[in-house]
């Protein structure tokens, strides 16, 4: 019995369904269809055999691009080879693109079948995947879906920026519509402006010329000998100008009002700014045309080049038609009308706008043309698929065009088409070589000055970090310094110094063990002795017994007394502040008792 297995490609992989025992009529039956809806009584049909997901977006986009060219991937190969039974004679396997499963069963050998019962199957697979794939949500289905199809949007996509014809179909569409409206504008302009000044349509016959002289003159009446210089730098012709100035003064136009002249000035300016800005697109059409289609715009021109291009759609579609269809492209009507009358169909479309067609007599218009045809399409051919468009082939192909123009006039034998060509690709080697070289060169300086760039922003941002740093280094370290220096240059005038080398910590121990000698002197003489006269000798002698630098200033010793509290813990022990204390007492009750006994 032959078992029936599906293959289904989704954007997370490739799943293998294997069919149940089913008859494949009763399928198709519309009870049967209807169950697929169903994920339960689904479950009874199809089971999934294997699931092959992939690696990553990358992978997906190479599986994707390989099935919708009909060519079998190595992961698709893996996965049949592993799972599909080894009889391949009692294997079928649906697909739902015929071109991948003829490519399957050329190089695997599985027969494959597509439509019919397998398109049944994969819409229920298609609706019921992510139950059938453990781990798989509806939402990541949907996201990968989205994804990989953005990525093969962009890779189908996918071209020179620098070689885009659909800017040549626009330019020369816009072109056409340009020449239409400034005809249009130009004819108003002549119209309105001719009520006063009548005879200038007789001698200015260019559009855009009038319109400038329109906005130049104004009122004719103010015409004179001053403004012919000017006339003639508008005109380029001294006899033009000098016709214009004679008619403003013998004009049978009426006179105008300034409002309306006004209003014709403004008009002229607009058309005129049309008209330059028809140039500019010109130019811009001719710089298009050389960078896209070398070869077919130095064969017919640029502006039929790109007629041709914007009527086939794009350069690959002009590169695919044969040369008849080149030869009667814009001209379709006739031909269908010629067809329909059984009358004869014409000889050029588009291609008549060239020069060869008008310089050929009557007879060889029909021959020229169908030469001139193709030769462009061997040239949009050459344009389309070149890696590095050139036009020297253009170039010779116009030689040849010219040739054989001549050989129809005069019979002079052209050259062969094998001996050009060889010709041309010498020329054309050469040519792109150089090409290539100035590419090269472009790209090695604009790298070079990315390098400069990137280094000067780095240095730039090395030096600012460098320049912080040591700032912010320096203020650390400024700042302990100031508080040194404060202190050392206030404690001097505090202690009433005048040398400020001197230190501040050595004078103050001096001070401080001088102070209490004095003052347990004082205390010892003021407790052996009882009598007061003693006493108040001692006491001045402990106010006067000082440093003569000392004695300018009474507030020091009261500070030096303070810092000398502070030290005693400090220099002294505890038995010394002991001693002191009660040295203080007894002299206190001393006192009490002479006061009483006085």
């Amino acid at each position: 019995m032959v078992l029936l297995h599906v293959l289904f490609e989704h954007a997370v992989g490739y799943a293998l369904l294997a069919l149940k025992e089913v008859e494949e009529i009763s399928l198709l039956l519309p009870q049967v269809e209807e169950c697929v809806l169903n994920l339960g009584k689904f479950h009874n049909i199809v089971r999934l055999v294997a699931f092959c997901p992939f690696a990553s977006s990358q992978v997906a986009l190479e599986n994707a691009n390989a099935v919708s060219e009909g060519v079998v991937h190595e992961d698709l190969r893996l996965l049949l080879e592993t799972h599909l039974p080894s009889k391949k004679k009692k294997v079928l396997l649906g697909v739902g693109d015929p071109k991948i499963g003829a490519a399957i069963q050329e190089e695997l050998g599985y027969n494959c079948q597509t439509g019919g019962v397998i398109a049944e199957i994969l819409r229920g697979v298609r609706l019921h995947f992510h139950n059938l794939v453990k781990g798989l949500t509806d939402l990541s289905a949907c996201k990968a879906q989205l994804g990989l199809g953005h990525s093969y949007s962009r890779a189908k996509v996918k071209f020179n920026v620098n070689r885009v014809d659909n800017m040549i179909i626009q330019s020369i569409s816009l072109l056409d519509q340009l020449d239409k409206d400034i005809n249009t504008f130009s004819m108003r302009v002549r119209e309105w402006y001719g009520y006063h000044f009548p005879e200038l349509v007789k001698i200015i016959n260019d559009n855009a010329t009038y319109c400038r002289l329109a906005q130049f003159i104004g009122n004719r009446r103010e015409l004179n000998e001053e403004k012919l210089e000017k006339l003639e730098e508008l005109t380029m012709d001294g006899a033009k100008a000098k016709a214009i100035l004679d008619a403003s003064r013998s004009s049978m136009g009426m006179d105008i009002s300034a409002i309306d002249l006004i209003n014709i000035e403004s008009f002229s300016s607009r058309v005129v700014s049309l008209s330059e800005y028809r140039q500019s697109l010109h130019t811009y059409l001719r710089s298009k045309m050389s960078q896209v289609a070398p070869s077919l715009s130095a064969l017919i021109g640029e502006a039929v080049g790109a007629r041709l291009i914007a009527h086939a759609g794009s350069l690959t579609n002009l590169a695919k038609y044969p040369a008849s269809t080149v030869q009667i492209l814009g001209a379709e009507k006739a031909l269908f009308r010629a067809l329909k009358t059984r009358g004869n169909t014409p000889k050029y479309g588009l291609i008549f706008h060239s020069t060869f067609i008008g310089r050929a007599a009557a007879k060889n218009k029909g021959r020229i043309s169908r030469y001139l045809a193709n030769k462009c399409s061997i040239a949009s051919r050459i344009d389309c698929f070149s890696e590095v468009p050139t036009s020297v082939f253009g170039e010779k192909l116009r030689e040849q065009v010219e040739e054989r123009l001549s050989f129809y006039e005069t019979g002079e034998i052209p050259r062969k088409n094998l001996d050009v060509m060889k010709e041309a690709m010498v020329q054309a080697e050469e040519a792109a070589a150089e090409i290539t070289r100035k590419l090269e060169k472009q790209e090695k300086k604009r790298l070079k000055k990315e390098k400069k760039r990137l280094a000067a922003i780095a240095a730039l941002a090395s030096s600012e970090n460098s320049s912080s740093t040591p700032e912010e280094c320096e203020e650390t370290s400024e700042r302990p310094k100031k508080k040194k220096k404060q202190k050392l240059q206030e404690a001097p005038q505090e202690n009433g110094m005048e040398d400020p080398s001197v230190s501040f910590s050595k004078p103050k121990k001096k001070k401080s063990f001088s102070k209490e000698e004095l003052i347990t002197s004082d205390l010892e003489e003021t407790a052996g002795s009882g009598s007061l006269p003693k006493r108040k000798k001692s006491s001045p002698k402990v106010e006067t017994v000082t440093d003569p630098e000392e004695a300018g200033n009474r507030s020091v010793p009261k500070k030096k007394r303070k810092f000398s509290s502070r030290e005693e813990p400090l220099s002294s022990g505890p038995e010394e502040a002991a001693g002191s204390k009660s040295n203080s007492s007894k002299k206190k009750k001393k006192f009490q008792k002479l006061s009483q006994e006085d």
